[in-house]
């Protein structure tokens, strides 16, 4: 499979800049060179759905790269990716911005595949640690800028796992495709509750008819109302807003 031909990375940075994001020709390459390796591994390790390069541009670069849009700025940050899988967003994050990065997973296999794919692509401020959200918040207690998440669980739980990791004014971005009515009324009591506060939503239409992105932000603006991080499984199964 060769992903990295030079159409490929001058259409990617094309449809890129449609979005208002501007990349130049040799991360372009990076971010084909991460989608293939993680094409070729699917092949041994389900890692994605997703087995084609061109809708891996549509649907893991361009998708997770909407996630820059809605940050404040980069430079001398640091970003946690909560669920990260294959590395996404993580990856892509971290060559179009050049931030240093946590991605965390709860599966050793995927982990051990992201840190292959870091090193194969010559990126050292970066590092995929097998651990969860909740045990990570006893470690690394309101450490990072931005803490990301894309397709991994109902926004009121990325909003509980996110508030002990983020300094206080760091932002939770989150990806979703069409959040409910439901999941939204859920958010806004977790989010007061974990001292946070919405700041934006964006919508976004992906390439080629790939459907509709939502991107959540919430600003944390306090320490939380209850001690945080709960024990791991709480979140997910006695969710605060009950």
């Amino acid at each position: 499979m060769q992903a990295d031909t030079k159409a490929q990375r001058i259409a990617l940075c094309e449809v890129l800049s449609t979005y208002g994001i501007n990349i130049s020709n040799e991360l372009a390459g990076l971010l084909l060179r991460h989608l293939e390796l993680v094409i070729e591994k699917n092949k041994v390790l389900n890692l994605t759905r997703i087995t084609s390069i061109d809708e891996g541009i549509d649907k893991h670069i361009i998708d997770s790269l909407l996630l820059v849009k809605c940050f404040e700025e980069c430079s001398d940050k640091a970003f946690l990716d909560i669920g990260t899988g294959a590395g996404f967003p993580g990856i892509p994050i971290s060559i179009a911005s050049g931030m240093s990065g946590t991605l965390i997973d709860s599966v050793g296999k995927k982990v051990s595949a992201v840190n292959d794919f870091l090193t194969e692509l010559d990126i050292h401020n970066v590092l995929a640690i097998k651990i969860r959200a909740e045990e990570l918040a006893q470690e690394k207690s309101s450490v990072y800028d931005y803490v990301v998440a894309r397709a991994v669980a109902e926004t009121s739980v990325l909003l509980e796992y996110a508030s002990p990791l983020l300094k206080t004014d760091g932002l939770a971005v989150i990806a979703k495709a069409v959040p409910t009515t439901d999941e939204l009324e859920h958010a806004t009591i977790t989010a007061k509750i974990c001292g946070m506060d919405y700041v934006s939503r964006e919508t976004f239409e992906l390439p080629h008819l790939m459907g509709t992105r939502t991107v959540l932000v919430y600003r944390k603006i306090s320490e939380p109302n209850i001690k945080l991080p709960r024990t791991v499984g709480m979140a997910k199964h006695h969710p605060l807003y009950e």
